[in-house]
């Protein structure tokens, strides 16, 4: 084992699908989780503080933490046994909000194995933490930074990153409600009309135009067929919100699984007259450097 018994790791938000790259695409943002580590004698001790600590939206404390989890299962593969485990979680991304939360956490865990065994991030890391979700959008997202590309082959998780365009100015509306990925992706269909696929493939590669060298056209590349209706249910103000954005000229998405709305601006702001009353909304910068970790 490194020498080294303390980390601190900072990790971004996600946002993913950008609209109809469902499962393939995601944007890193700047609001981050920070996780500090001291490697012990024995035990483990996790303390959580802003979002999931205490109230409705507590998390555990022990051994089912998911950043717990992450590292427990990078230390297995990389073949190293920490003795103890000091967990402080400071927690900016909100939690089931379509934003990474789980995601972020995951890959925190996967980064601070890691660091513990003395390894460099590899590809494998990757393939760790999309495991735990069955996908690698948002996992890669905060893993690479900037925009990434996922896809799966032959069992494996992959992701290329791409540097978005500089005039890029994501804004974000969260609600505070709250949405369950496993419920939103229980109101998607088995199947789907040909001419849908179709739709949506052309504009999931028209999206990695647009938000690298091409910012002019993404309203016509955040336009979706394949999973926003579907679920438009599950969180009527968000889905209503994006229409109202769409309809003047704003590239609106749902984030994620929702229920937080991504709009993909070059100014930074969302149009006076747009009622978001219920939301939360700021801007988030791209975040361009991923995972960062660092001895303490």
């Amino acid at each position: 084992m490194t020498a080294r018994t303390g980390f601190r790791v900072t990790v971004p938000a996600s946002t993913a699908n950008l609209g109809p790259g469902f499962d393939a695409l995601g944007l890193a943002l700047a609001r981050h989780d920070v996780v500090e580590l001291e490697v012990t004698g024995g035990g483990l001790k996790v303390e959580v503080f802003d979002a999931g600590a205490g109230g409705v939206e507590d998390v555990p404390t022990d051994e089912t933490h998911l950043v717990v989890r992450a590292i427990r299962r990078a230390c297995e593969h990389l073949d190293v046994r920490p003795n103890g485990l000091h967990l402080r979680c400071h927690n900016s991304i909100p939690h089931a909000r379509g934003l990474g939360s789980s995601a972020a956490a995951v890959v925190s865990g996967v980064a601070l194995g890691y660091a513990i065994a003395g390894r460099p991030l590899d590809d494998d890391a990757l393939q760790l933490a999309a495991e735990f979700e069955g996908h690698a959008d948002n996992a890669a997202a905060s893993l690479l930074g900037g925009l990434v590309v996922a896809w799966s082959e032959n069992g494996r998780f992959r992701a290329e990153r791409v540097e978005p365009n500089p005039a890029l100015r994501p804004v974000v509306a969260v609600p505070a409600e709250k949405s369950s990925t496993d419920a939103t992706r229980g109101l998607l269909p088995a199947q789907i009309p040909h001419a849908d696929a179709a739709h949506s493939a052309g504009r999931a590669a028209l999206a990695v135009l647009a938000v690298t060298e091409r910012p002019e056209l993404l309203l016509a590349a955040t336009e979706d067929r394949l999973h926003q209706d579907y679920r438009a249910g599950a969180y009527p103000a968000s889905t209503a919100l994006v229409r109202t954005l769409r309809a003047q000229g704003v590239a609106a998405a749902i984030s994620g699984a929702g229920p937080t709305v991504l709009a993909l601006t070059t100014s930074g702001i969302l149009p006076a007259d747009v009622d978001v009353t219920g939301f939360e909304v700021v801007e988030l910068p791209v975040d361009r450097k991923g995972v960062q970790v660092v001895p303490k």
